[in-house]
């Protein structure tokens, strides 16, 4: 469940308006490691704090079918009549109000050896001085006998969409350890997050690649030895070592969204129009959402993972007292109270979306051992207690079912 973190909290966690200090990380027990306590009261809306990840990579696939996206900060680098257009298949969609969109695509560079994009010279640089100097490949970018790229595909063909994790989120940890200065604050840094025991760990591992995957995680550490074997972390290439870090990537890895068409979606409703043409907009962009559907899917979203140290702090609860969300279209996560805390109450999330969470007890926690391999015991669940232990017909039928409504929310909630 949630993860350990230390004194390296404060110095990993990325903010403004003093980001962290209004929460802590303290220890619960031994079965349910720490959690994320308030210090101070927080009010219903108010951002407990915004956090930077420790290392984040945009999904393999997700890049694969063009979502273009920061190689560093994840923020979407097509405009949003681009990304409209795009997830449309239609390049003669026009937009109204284009100011709203704030893509700048003046500011964007590559890097001059590879070709990767950034959404800024801060980005390139931010990378380049963590990661980028040992994973960059050069002119070998298309090459596929270079062992980076041997990596990611033998990681697309085991994982395949929807995508919940990256081997080059792994690549990262360890070109960041391999460029740092002082390698043993780092190896502490990513020794802040949650370990498993070797059984829960395979029962990970199997969740992300299958029936095979034993042997394709030794496939995996092999191609990923031959990649970025490092001296200082050779424990991590051990097969029990390089379990545990890609269970720790698979338990601790956040999710992360961005788009540009759904950061203009909230700028359009921000406007004040005349009522007639916000009614003309509205229906616009219903339509719009629509007819991306049908043509799109569910897959609307740039999309990685990150670990963040605070956040992978946050326990699970079906009646949840935060969320969290990207609504600076980067990697920037920000915390937000769902209702008023009071100094010394755990800030809890949920693991579950909007429709999980109205299922019944006997759902929530099928899904939470499934996925995160513990059962749930929230005031909710508590309650629910003596519910009988059946999933109920109408939870089988809703899976997979999403109305209009949620779909607008799901690509605007980012």
């Amino acid at each position: 469940m949630a993860a350990a973190a230390g004194d390296v909290c404060g110095a990993v966690l990325g903010g403004r308006g003093g980001a962290g200090a209004a929460a802590e990380a303290r220890f619960i027990s031994s079965a349910k490691g720490k959690g994320l306590f308030a210090t101070k009261n927080i009010r219903k809306g108010e951002t407990v704090f915004v956090e930077r990840p420790v290392v984040s990579s945009q999904f393999l696939w997700n890049a694969l079918y063009n979502y273009r996206a920061c190689d560093h900060c994840l923020r979407a680098l097509e405009t949003a009549e681009e990304n409209a257009q795009r997830l449309l298949g239609k390049s003669s969609l026009v937009l109204p109000h284009p100011e709203q969109c704030s893509i700048r695509k003046d500011l964007h560079q590559q890097c001059p050896r590879c070709q990767v994009m950034y959404c800024s010279a801060e980005c390139r640089q931010a990378a380049l001085e963590q990661y980028h100097q040992v994973l960059c490949l050069g002119p070998s970018r298309d090459d596929p006998t270079h062992p980076l790229n041997k990596l990611q595909e033998a990681w697309r063909n085991m994982h395949y969409p929807p995508e919940t994790s990256s081997i080059m989120l792994m690549a990262r940890m360890v070109a960041t350890v391999k460029q740092a200065k002082d390698k043993e604050w780092w190896i502490k840094a990513f020794s802040q997050f949650c370990n498993k025991t070797a059984n829960e760990e395979e029962e990970i591992v199997h969740k992300l690649l299958g029936d095979k995957f034993k042997g394709q995680l030794e496939l995996l550490r092999l191609l990923f030895t031959e990649a970025l074997y490092d001296e200082h972390l050779s424990r991590w290439f051990t097969p029990e070592g390089f379990r545990s870090l890609f269970a720790l990537v698979g338990t601790n890895g956040q999710g992360i969204g961005t788009s540009s068409l759904s950061q203009w979606v909230h700028a359009c409703d921000a406007l004040d129009l005349p009522m007639l043409q916000r009614e003309e907009l509205d229906a616009f962009i219903d339509q719009l959402y629509k007819d991306i559907e049908k043509e799109s899917g569910e897959f609307l979203n740039c999309e990685g993972s990150g670990l963040y140290v605070l956040q992978s702090c946050c326990n699970h609860s079906c009646i949840p007292n935060a969320e969290t969300s990207f609504p600076e279209n980067n990697f920037l996560l920000h915390l937000t109270a769902l209702e008023d805390i009071e100094a010394g109450e755990e800030i809890c999330i949920s693991y579950l979306d909007c429709c999980q969470r109205e299922r019944s007890r006997h759902s929530r926690n099928k899904i939470l051992r499934e996925n995160y391999l513990f059962t749930c015991s929230c005031p909710k669940c508590l309650v629910q207690a003596d519910d009988a232990d059946v999933t109920s017909e109408e939870d089988e039928e809703g899976e997979g079912e999403t109305d209009d409504a949620e779909l607008e929310d799901e690509m605007t909630d980012v």
